[in-house]
C-alpha cells in the first residue's frame, strides 16, 4: 500500500454505515435527490469530473451547485447554470477530501438523460462519484487512491456490474471524466 492509499484507508471507513453514509466523508446534504424506484438496486457506478468555475479548483462552487445556493453574480458561468438541480453521491476533491451529498440508498440527480446496456434513467440504479477536475488536467494521485478505496467499499455494499464514465452513458452530451482520466487505475 503506497502513502496515498494508506491515507485513503485511514481517513475513510471500510463500510457504509446504517444510513448509507461513508464514515470519514464530510456529509453535506443535497436537496437534489429522491427515493430510488421500488425494486431498483445499485448496479452501476458513474465517474464524473467537475470544476466550478470551469477549469478552476478549490472554492465552494460545487457545494453551492449541489445545494442550490449558487450565486449567479459570483461568476458569469454561474448565471447559466444556477437553475440546475443536480447532485452526486460523492465528490473527491483535488486534495483527496471526500464529500458526500446524498446517501447511497437514495437517487442522486447526477446522470441526467442516460442509458447503460439498453437501460435508461441511470440515476435509478447508479451511484455518482464526482472528481474535482476537468478534461484538460490530469487528476491527482490522492484522488485515484481515494477513488480506489471508495470503489472497494461500494463493491462490498452493492452488486456492482460496471464502473463507467459519464460520457459512456450520455454519449454526445457529456465528455467527463475526460481524456486525462486513467481508466486502468479503476477498472479491474
Amino acid at each position: 500500500m503506497n502513502g496515498n492509499e494508506s491515507i485513503a484507508a485511514s481517513v475513510l471507513g471500510a463500510e457504509l454505515d446504517a444510513a448509507a453514509l461513508l464514515p470519514g466523508a464530510r456529509f453535506i446534504p443535497s436537496p437534489n435527490c429522491d427515493s430510488r424506484p421500488p425494486g431498483a438496486s445499485v448496479e452501476l457506478i458513474v465517474i464524473h469530473a467537475i470544476s466550478l468555475p470551469p477549469g478552476e479548483f478549490g472554492g465552494d462552487g460545487i457545494e453551492c451547485l449541489f445545494t442550490n445556493r449558487l450565486d449567479p453574480d459570483a461568476h458569469g458561468y454561474y448565471a447559466e447554470i444556477q437553475q440546475l438541480r443536480v447532485s452526486a453521491h460523492f465528490l473527491i476533491r483535488r486534495d483527496g477530501e471526500v464529500v458526500q451529498y446524498v446517501p447511497c440508498d437514495r437517487r442522486a440527480w447526477h446522470a441526467g438523460l442516460s442509458s447503460w446496456n439498453g437501460r435508461e434513467r441511470c440515476n435509478d440504479f447508479s451511484i455518482g462519484i464526482e472528481l474535482e477536475g476537468c478534461d484538460e488536467s490530469p487528476f491527482e494521485e490522492v484522488q485515484y487512491a481515494v477513488l480506489a478505496h471508495l470503489l472497494q467499499v461500494l463493491r462490498r455494499a452493492y452488486a456492482i456490474a460496471a464502473v463507467v464514465g459519464h460520457a459512456e452513458i450520455a454519449p454526445g452530451r457529456k465528455t467527463d471524466p475526460g481524456p486525462c482520466f486513467d481508466w486502468s487505475r479503476v477498472r479491474c
